[in-house]
């Protein structure tokens, strides 16, 4: 049986309620989680403002441009994490999404080690530029992992995201 976003929520009720957690690793891969699923869980992390290290795999599920503003909420209030990996490969997130998702990783200044992967998606050129603001405002981030394989052929130079 496969976690879709009615069956998320009880994970996500638990999630609340864990407030000092430093490290959390969420593998949510091949599940039919989609944008409501999403912005749950983007709620309930948001209270785990502890978090220094966040793995959530999201890869193989039903995830669109909304769902990367679910995430949103985790994002503003989890300042204090420093390791981020966030996969969300093979998902239907487009240009709207990856910029979402850089506007969004924009508000972790502390971040220093992120991997993220958003292969096969929909995500083109413009929301690769998207994704620039993310990268200009961790000024602390020290390691990058980024896999953007896309279907369509991407025009992308990791060099405009590191300069400073």
């Amino acid at each position: 049986m496969q976690i879709d976003d009615q069956s998320i929520s009880g994970l996500c009720s638990a999630l609340e309620k864990c407030t000092n957690l430093l490290n959390l690793i969420l593998e949510l891969r091949y599940n039919q989680i989609g944008d409501e699923g999403t912005s749950n869980l983007g709620s309930a992390l948001r209270n785990c403002t502890n978090l220094s290290n966040l793995t959530l795999s999201l890869s193989y599920n039903q995830i669109v441009d909304e769902g990367t503003l679910g995430l949103g909420p985790a994002f503003e209030k989890c300042t204090n994490l420093q390791n981020l990996t966030l996969s969300l490969s093979y998902n239907k997130i487009g240009e709207i999404g990856a910029s979402n998702l850089g506007s969004a990783l924009a508000k972790y200044t502390n971040l220093t080690n992120l991997a993220l992967f958003l292969s096969c998606n929909q995500i083109g050129d413009e929301g690769t530029s998207g994704l620039g603001p993310a990268f200009e405002k961790c000024s602390n981030l020290s390691n990058l992992q980024l896999s953007l394989q896309q279907k369509q052929f991407i025009n992308f130079e990791l060099q405009y995201f590191l300069q400073k």
